[in-house]
């Protein structure tokens, strides 16, 4: 087997674990509440800009690629990667350390709220192997396979990245202070 398969299949392994672990890990942690630790309050409004900063280099790292700075695009687009990962960080810090906030919108809003959280939570978990596979493809130099899932990637991490903003906006008057 050639030296760029071996070691696509190694990543792929990773990736099939990581993308297994995070999710159940997350899972785990909601249930966990850290006793006697001051709520982590301050977090979501970070987080949520985390996104909104996200969103915007998913935009500049398309524009950058279009003009042919491939460096450019690779640094923003790792930047993106390192940011998603401060944002899960935090989100499982605070969720350990604070109730989770009951929506109190009424009305048809509240079938607006649930469906962009429902959908934002599924795609946040499905978006997680297509980031580092669609990573992985270019750092093995297959750029017209990274190319491929490009295309299906970027659209769902913007709308996961997007959408976390529009959920913070639209709890954020219900978070106790």
């Amino acid at each position: 087997m050639k030296t760029i398969e071996l070691r696509e299949k190694r990543f792929n392994r990773v990736i099939t674990v990581v993308s297994i672990l995070v999710p159940v890990v997350v899972a785990m942690l909601f249930r966990v509440k850290l006793p006697n630790v001051e709520p982590l309050t301050f977090l979501p409004p970070i987080y949520a800009t985390i996104n909104g900063i996200t969103a915007l280099l998913l935009i500049l790292a398309v524009w950058a690629i279009k003009q042919g700075k491939r460096k450019l695009h690779q640094n923003i687009m790792t930047t993106c990667i390192v940011l998603s990962g401060i944002f899960l960080l935090m989100y499982i810090a605070y969720h350990m350390t604070s109730e989770s906030t009951p929506f109190g919108g009424e009305g048809n809003i509240r079938y607006v709220y649930y469906f962009i959280l429902i959908s934002h939570i599924i795609l946040s978990i499905l978006i997680i192997p297509l980031v580092l596979k669609t990573y992985a493809r270019a750092y093995l130099g297959k750029f017209e396979a990274h190319r491929k899932l490009a295309k299906i990637t970027f659209p769902i991490w913007l709308y996961v990245a997007v959408t976390g903003v529009v959920v913070y906006v639209m709890i954020s008057p219900y978070y106790a202070h």
